[in-house]
């Protein structure tokens, strides 16, 4: 399974930018994959471990913008239709085996 996080959040002055980075960069230490500027994914082996995942997302929201989770299924991920530029790619794999931190 794959949890989605979607986001805008301001960005109009320094202390928002500066929100905004830390919140990008934490879903970076969590392992999330950047697949485009304002949307995150990271695969997850259970519905237990997407929970946790999006409590500790939910515990890092800024006070300020929208943010959005959303699961998927690895079936339904493996069917999204990718393109870099007008070229069609593949979505990204599920990691081989589970991640240990």
């Amino acid at each position: 399974m794959w949890l989605f996080v979607f986001f805008d959040l301001p960005v109009t002055s320094k202390a928002e930018r500066k929100r905004a980075t830390d919140f990008r960069k934490g879903l970076l230490r969590e392992g999330c994959t950047m697949l485009q500027f304002s949307v995150y994914a990271i695969h997850c082996a259970s519905e237990e471990q997407a929970v946790a995942r999006r409590n500790r997302v939910r515990a890092a929201l800024p006070p300020w913008g929208h943010v959005r989770m959303l699961t998927v299924t690895d079936r339904q991920f493996s069917r999204m239709h990718v393109y870099l530029g007008k070229k069609k790619a593949e979505p990204e794999t599920p990691p081989d085996q589970m991640m240990l931190f």
